[in-house]
């Protein structure tokens, strides 16, 4: 009899033995599992930082205002991918950028605005990868673009509806130029529908309005 309980006690320890150390193999693989994870998002996050602060830091120049490199006309390559074709590196769509000079030769405030906001929304297709948080720093600049546009009326005493009126204006024009293939319209659609809230607002005019003769 004594030998029979003697038997059992050492199969349940045997039992248990293996039963703890393959809950600590469990727990060894759980930690090392999530220290991998905690890199993993560690990195991500430090390149999300790095391209939101890109987005940022990037801003409309002067002398793509006043056209002093404006680019040769793409042709038919200009449709031909959803983001088109740079010649001049300016990250403006170069069929965007010739539309907008050949709409406004005279009017270097209002061409600000549209390349401002052109800009913005060609950084749609400039990200290397995708979240919520660089898609909300990019609709952040497209925001802040369109709401310079406001700069363009003249006087203090500019009503929200006359606001709304330009701004919807300069919107409707650019877009029709910006999204003019199925492709970057849908391209635009999956863009935005990674926002989840929307960061707060720029300085609206990257120019300063003010400093343009006309």
């Amino acid at each position: 009899m004594e030998n029979i309980k003697t038997t059992w006690v050492r199969k349940i320890f045997k039992i248990l033995k293996w039963t703890f150390l393959v809950l600590i193999c469990l727990f060894i693989v759980a930690c090392v599992w999530r220290g991998i994870y905690l890199s993993n998002k560690k990195k991500e996050q430090a390149k999300t930082d790095a391209e939101v602060e890109k987005i940022h830091n990037t801003k409309l120049t002067l002398a793509d205002v006043m056209g002093t490199n404006l680019p040769p006309d793409p042709g038919a390559l200009a449709d031909q991918t959803i983001a088109g074709v740079d010649a001049n590196n300016n990250g403006i769509r170069d069929d965007v950028e010739l539309a907008i000079f050949n709409a406004y030769p005279k009017s270097a405030k209002t061409r600000a605005v549209l390349l401002q906001l052109a800009l913005a929304m060609e950084m749609e297709n400039k990200q290397s990868f995708i979240n919520s948080e660089i898609v909300d720093a990019v609709l952040d600049k497209e925001d802040s673009a369109i709401f310079c546009s406001a700069d363009l009326i003249p006087g203090d005493g500019a009503t929200e509806s006359r606001i709304f009126l330009t701004t919807n204006r300069y919107l409707r024009t650019l877009a029709k130029e910006q999204y003019n293939t199925d492709s970057r319209i849908q391209a635009e659609k999956k863009f935005i529908s990674y926002s989840k809230s929307k960061t707060e607002l720029t300085p609206f005019c990257d120019i300063d309005l003010s400093t343009l003769s006309n």
